[in-house]
């Protein structure tokens, strides 16, 4: 049996250092594999999803606006008080200019009219008699001066004869202005007969009536008729500040009608940009509202007597696009 050999304290040292050094350089190994491994992951990611590329914006401006036409819809009233004897028309009318809409009763304008046409035809029976005195007193004065210069007359009957002569001629000048007085009140007249009719401007439809025969008016009850004319349709968008320097008068633009199913757009283009600022009052967040500041911009349709153009309805509210400033310059001609 061979005896049992220990190992000295100072061997069994140097056996645990080489161990531990064995095990640091495998845990130093297993590390740079771990570190290559990762970074031959990061840089693989690339390749795997590509950085997405710069966008860029299609519209260099959107905008909320509303269709409307020059100068709005028409409230019409009628010029004179009194009771209404007939309305022509009715909602949903096509109406030509010059076309009766409604009248007054006419019975007191036609009394006014036959009492100036009374006071005329007096005015001018008595300058016709004055003409008459007027050349029988010329005719006397001529005939007595030729007497007193034959020696056969009194002088003082001729000058009175002059002085009745001259006397009617002042009769017969302020007859001449009665006449013309009696003219102006019978021109007035008639005026005033044409003003109990309301008369069409021009060419419009019909949108509201509110008015009906027997009924007393007056220019201060309200309006009686809304029209609204037979123009080309227009768009007034709320430009939000800070597109401002952006868009520019011409520049083209797209017109969408907000919540349409169909997807309608028409072409426009910008006619010109307000100078006064006012709040947005076409959006739909209060305080987006409150705290926002606008400038009107006012956009003309491309084929403002299309079908689809002439559908669109005042009021309604659209979507406004308007196109990049580059895509809007044409090329430059080449002589």
């Amino acid at each position: 049996m061979k005896p049992l050999v220990l190992p000295s304290p100072s061997r069994a040292r140097i056996a645990v250092r080489g161990r531990s050094a064995r095990l640091a350089q495998v845990a130093r190994l297993g590390g740079l594999a771990l570190s290559a491994s990762l970074l031959l992951g990061a840089c693989s990611k690339p390749a795997d999803a590509p950085a997405p590329a710069a966008t860029t914006s299609a519209y260099a401006a959107v905008a909320r606006g509303k269709v409307d036409i020059e100068g709005g819809l028409l409230t019409l009233s009628m010029p004179r008080e009194g009771t209404l004897a007939k309305v022509a028309v009715h909602e949903g009318d096509h109406v030509k200019q010059g076309q009766l809409l409604a009248a007054l009763d006419t019975e007191p304008a036609t009394l006014a009219i036959d009492a100036a046409q009374a006071q005329l035809e007096q005015a001018q029976a008595q300058l016709k008699l004055l003409a008459v005195k007027q050349a029988a007193a010329k005719q006397r004065a001529q005939r007595l001066t030729a007497a007193v210069a034959a020696g056969a007359g009194d002088g003082q009957s001729a000058d009175d004869a002059r002085e009745a002569a001259a006397q009617i001629d002042a009769e017969q000048e302020t007859d001449r202005a009665s006449v013309s007085m009696a003219n102006q009140k019978l021109a007035e007249a008639r005026y005033e007969l044409k003003q109990r009719s309301l008369i069409a401007p021009f060419d419009a439809d019909v949108v509201e009536v509110s008015a009906q025969p027997g009924a007393t008016v007056s220019p201060s009850s309200g309006p009686l008729f809304t029209l609204l004319p037979i123009k080309p349709r227009i768009v007034r968008a709320e430009l939000n500040e800070s597109f401002i320097g952006v868009i520019q008068p011409g520049m083209h633009a797209e017109v969408s009608a907000n919540n349409d199913a169909t997807n309608n757009h028409w072409s426009a283009h910008v006619l010109r940009i307000g100078s006064v600022y006012g709040p947005a009052t076409l959006e739909n967040d209060p305080q987006v509202r409150a705290n926002s500041r606008t400038v009107e911009c006012v956009l003309a349709f491309d084929q403002p007597d299309s079908d689809q153009t002439r559908d669109l309805r005042i009021g309604q509210r659209v979507l406004v696009r308007f196109a990049p400033v580059d895509t809007t310059k044409s090329p430059a001609s080449k002589d």
